[in-house]
C-alpha cells in the first residue's frame, strides 16, 4: 500500500512528555521500566494495565528467552499458550505506522494467531540488523524512515504486522539482555527460573 512517510511518527524514540504513562517490571534479574502508547494502542493497554492492577503477572516467569530476538512472559501456563486478557476474551490487533518491532519494543504475543491477545507479552531483544535484511525491507516496501531506524537501532522487523507493540523500554536493556543470554532449554525456556516479582503503574 501507499505509504505517506511525512505521517509516520517514530515515538518510541521521542523524549515522553511528562504525564506519559509507564510500567516498572521488576524481576529477579533486575528493573525494566518501559513507556506506554495509549493513543496507539489503546487496547492492548488498557489491558496491560488492567492485568496489571489485579496483580496478575506478580510471580509469573519468562518463558521464552531467544538471545537477538526477544524474551518473553505473561502466561500462567509458562509455556507461551496460555493467559487470558482482562475481560476474560481475546481482543484483536493494533497497528500504528508509529510503532514497530524496534530493540526495546515492548509487544503483544498473540501465539501467531491474529485476534488472539490476552496477557502474554515479549520485549524485542536484537541490537543490530544486517544491510541485506535493510535491501530486503526495502524490496518489501517498508517506509525509508523506518528502514534507517532499524538499521540504526536494531530490531525484528519479522513480527511487524503480525503483533501488536505497545510500549518501549526507556531504562533497564541491560536486564533484557542478561534475560536473553540465559541457558535454555530445547524450548528457549530459561533452565533457571526468572520471575516477574510485580509489576508497578505510573507516569512520568
Amino acid at each position: 500500500m501507499e505509504i505517506d512517510e511525512s505521517a509516520i511518527d517514530l515515538v518510541q524514540f521521542n523524549t515522553p512528555e511528562a504525564g506519559s504513562p509507564i510500567a516498572t517490571i521488576k524481576t529477579s534479574l533486575g528493573d525494566i521500566k518501559m513507556v506506554l502508547f495509549p493513543k496507539e494502542a489503546p487496547k492492548a493497554v488498557e489491558n496491560f494495565q488492567a492485568l496489571v492492577e489485579k496483580g496478575y503477572y506478580n510471580g509469573l516467569k519468562v518463558y521464552s528467552a531467544v538471545p537477538s530476538v526477544h524474551v518473553a512472559t505473561g502466561d500462567p501456563d509458562n509455556n507461551g499458550s496460555g493467559g487470558e486478557s482482562a475481560s476474560g476474551e481475546p481482543f484483536e490487533d493494533e497497528y500504528s505506522l508509529n510503532l514497530w518491532h524496534f530493540n526495546g519494543a515492548v509487544a503483544m504475543d498473540n501465539g501467531g494467531t491474529p485476534g488472539q491477545n490476552g496477557s502474554r507479552f515479549f520485549i524485542v531483544q536484537n541490537s543490530r540488523i544486517t544491510d541485506e535484511l535493510g535491501d530486503k525491507m526495502f524490496d518489501g516496501g517498508f517506509p525509508e524512515k523506518v528502514i534507517q531506524k532499524y538499521l540504526e537501532v536494531g530490531g525484528v522487523p519479522n513480527y511487524d504486522a503480525r503483533d501488536t507493540v505497545f510500549g518501549q523500554v526507556i531504562e533497564g536493556m541491560d536486564v533484557v539482555e542478561k534475560i536473553a543470554a540465559v541457558p535454555t532449554d530445547a524450548d528457549h525456556k530459561p533452565v533457571e527460573d526468572i520471575v516477574i516479582t510485580s509489576v508497578e503503574l505510573g507516569t512520568l
